[in-house]
């Protein structure tokens, strides 16, 4: 995995914003940055990860040990003069508000993504937030490159509506040309299609992309895949399937898993690592889409982006 990592502060406000004034807050800081938190998520689930990414000297013990905490091999980079990224999160009921300041992960090399990042992996797995910087795009976009040539699969998350947004949706679905799978949220499928709809935005990312897990909120989540292979062979359930053509492949819909929402931060994040947890070693779609939607649950359950610890899977 490659992706951003951040010193995260959530502010959950206890009472109605008072404008110009002061509101009583519960404010929490965690690690974090989306990339980082995807990789703790697939380590606490059980998976084996590798992740690379680039911290402020003055973190790198810190970052380096949470995410070995839960079970992840942190490839970390020291920068030695500009600080780990920092982003203030407002979390207020199912909604969040965030203050980014990316900091170190800007200066992410070609240099800080060796190819023995590769060895063994069965997938390299990508947040947005590294493509959308040119610099950093190009370092990660050649470590995409690498991982196409020696046959391992890709995948990517957008992550950001905002700077998918200022980039430009075709820029990014240059960048990620080739993934294998892709996991935009319904904001994020609509600025990339121009569709609404979420069958409607599906159907066209599927034209670039094999497989799309489209991250609806509360509402669960779209899986669609141009194959009827074993990966999307649907079993029985709450899942509801559409393979009504050849051409449209296997599509099931899944509704969220109940949970009391504390803090929806990290639950995207959740999603996918729950997600290729199942996705790589080849189990059905609708197993891997239950797999993310539970670990959303647990997500949106708990303060931070980052999973608890306690109970992590074997």
């Amino acid at each position: 995995m490659v992706g951003d990592v951040i010193n995260d502060i959530v502010v959950r406000p206890r009472a109605p914003v008072a404008a110009d004034s002061d509101t009583p807050s519960t404010i929490t800081a965690s690690p974090g940055g989306s990339g980082a938190n995807q990789a703790a998520w697939l380590g606490a689930l059980g998976a084996r990860v590798r992740f690379a990414g680039r911290a402020g000297a003055d973190d790198i013990a810190a970052h380096s040990a949470a995410l070995e905490a839960a079970g992840v091999d942190a490839r970390l980079v020291a920068d030695p003069g500009t600080p780990t990224g920092r982003i203030v999160v407002l979390a207020k009921g199912g909604r969040r508000d965030m203050f980014t300041d990316r900091g170190a992960n800007l200066n992410l090399t070609r240099a800080d993504l060796p190819d023995d990042l590769l060895d063994g992996a069965g997938l390299l797995h990508v947040s947005g937030y590294s493509l959308f910087h040119p610099g950093v795009g190009a370092a990660v976009g050649d470590l995409m490159r690498r991982a196409r040539e020696r046959g391992v699969a890709t995948s990517v998350d957008p992550c950001s509506a905002a700077f998918l947004r200022d980039s430009g949706p075709e820029a990014f679905r240059a960048w990620a040309r080739g993934a294998r799978l892709i996991f935009p949220n319904l904001a994020e499928g609509r600025l990339l299609t121009g569709a609404r709809s979420a069958d409607a935005v599906a159907t066209s990312l599927l034209g670039d992309y094999p497989v799309v897990a489209l991250k609806l909120g509360a509402d669960g989540a779209l899986i669609a895949s141009r194959d009827t292979a074993s990966r999307n062979t649907a079993s029985k359930g709450t899942a509801s399937r559409d393979t009504a053509s050849a051409d449209a492949g296997s599509r099931l819909r899944l509704p969220s898993v109940p949970a009391e929402v504390v803090d929806p931060t990290g639950a995207g994040d959740a999603f996918c690592a729950g997600f290729l947890t199942a996705w790589v070693p080849g189990r059905p779609l609708d197993e891997c889409a239950r797999a993310a939607l539970t670990a959303a649950a647990s997500a949106v359950a708990t303060v931070g982006a980052r999973p608890p610890l306690t109970g992590r899977a074997s």
